[in-house]
């Protein structure tokens, strides 16, 4: 008992720290071993976070948007919030562009070789997308984890429910109770979250080796560059705009930060980011349950709009072709609006990517050079992602008054699973 007494007196952040440190280093002596040891511990957490993904989000939405008084505020919060995702998916394609054309990540590469395993994805079109957002079944789309078509239903009912007034007294407050549960739930899943970490990193660590990285190195130094710009730099300059201390938005987020980079995951990632944003951060539960379950399905600054940009650049450099004035264009187009229309779509840096290419008329072959790197690409680019996913609902707190400034400045990375905290 002591001993678990202790564990639960360092912070949260600090065991997720430790638990990453241990597995690099225990990855690293054991080498592929690793991956058999370890990798089941990691696959375990992941697992547990997608159990709890979709009955929390139907549960916070359904509560919060019962909770709305009128449709005006729904429709001017969304609004912005898409607005907010539009404006940073942007910036992020500028500085993907801009980071590419310093470093140069196609030239002097040599002969790459493709990924075997490697598939041109197929892109939906506009139309597809818009209707698979609806869901023929909802007890499907529960079963079958697809977060837009639950956000759909649960807003639906939801609205529902405040439409017909005090009839639905009861059930506004079985859906307030079951919020409550499935946040308990939630807190009892993030113990589990330094275990978890250690056996993603050691059989990461463990498999991976330096054989793959070396050919492509300054691809990835290229993207963790641009991905670092965005977030202390893009997304620091528009906090301190908005009159909000960066250093305490990153205090905050960084617990969710730590789950995105180890689970490559923003939906794993997305029960810590709406815990972050409400307790350590205090935008209003009711506007984040909304905002944060829909930026973890549309809003990938990373996979959607850094990625795309850098590899357009990469194999426009590899296959020695020069990129018009119209082709730069094109591209921030697509990375902009292609990261709404591939929500929901497995592999969405993938799809993302052959989107954006086949827009500016580059060779598609060349993503299989870089399949092969993908997962060491995936942490930085999931990290950016879940981080704008948190700083858009602030920024829109904070323009609507619905930000508790007081909750802000404390800057805890506390996010109330230590024994004994209720919060």
């Amino acid at each position: 008992m002591a001993l678990f007494s202790f564990w639960f007196r360092i912070r949260f952040w600090k065991r997720v720290a430790a638990g990453f440190v241990l597995g690099a280093l225990v990855g690293w002596l054991m080498g592929p071993a690793a991956q058999t040891w370890f990798a089941p511990l990691g696959e375990l957490y992941v697992t547990l976070i997608k159990m709890i993904a979709v009955p929390l989000v139907f549960f916070a939405v359904l509560h919060s948007v019962s909770s709305l008084h009128g449709v005006k505020d729904v429709a001017a919060l969304g609004g912005r919030t898409f607005v907010w995702f539009a404006i940073t998916a942007a910036l992020a394609v500028v500085v993907g562009l801009a980071i590419a054309h310093l470093t140069n990540p196609g030239l002097g590469v040599g002969e790459l070789t493709m990924a075997s395993d490697y598939k041109v994805r197929v892109v939906p079109t506009p139309v597809q997308v818009l209707l698979d957002v609806v869901p023929a079944n909802p007890f499907r789309a529960l079963t079958e984890g697809k977060i837009l078509q639950v956000i759909f239903f649960a807003g639906l009912l939801g609205l529902a429910l405040v439409r017909i007034g005090e009839k639905s007294s009861r059930l506004r407050a079985l859906a307030g109770e079951a919020n409550d549960a499935m946040i308990q739930v939630t807190r009892f899943v993030l113990e589990v979250t330094p275990i978890g970490t250690f056996g993603l990193i050691a059989a990461l660590v463990g498999s991976y080796g330096f054989a793959k990285l070396l050919p492509l190195a300054t691809f990835v130094v290229t993207l963790y560059l641009a991905c670092a710009i965005q977030i202390f730099v893009v997304y620091g300059g528009l906090l301190m705009a908005h009159r909000l201390n960066p250093i305490r938005f990153f205090r905050a987020a960084f617990p969710a930060m730590q789950v995105a980079f180890t689970s490559s995951s923003s939906f794993a990632a997305m029960p810590v980011a709406l815990r972050s944003v409400v307790h350590n951060m205090g935008v209003k539960e009711e506007y984040a349950a909304f905002a944060v379950p829909l930026g973890a399905s549309i809003k990938m600054d990373g996979c959607g709009a850094i990625y795309p940009a850098i590899s357009s650049v990469f194999i426009a450099q590899y296959f020695h072709l020069n990129l018009d004035a119209s082709q730069y264009f094109i591209i921030l187009l697509a990375s902009v609006l292609g990261s709404f229309g591939t929500a929901g779509v497995p592999g969405t840096a993938i799809v993302m990517v052959t989107l954006v290419l086949s827009s500016a008329g580059l060779p598609l072959e060349g993503i299989g050079y870089l399949v092969a790197i993908d997962r060491i690409l995936d942490m930085m680019r999931t990290m950016t992602n879940v981080t704008g996913q948190m700083v858009v609902p602030v920024l829109v707190a904070r323009e609507r008054g619905i930000l508790d400034v007081d909750i802000y400045n404390r800057a805890s990375t506390n996010l109330g699973v230590e024994e004994g905290e209720n919060a």
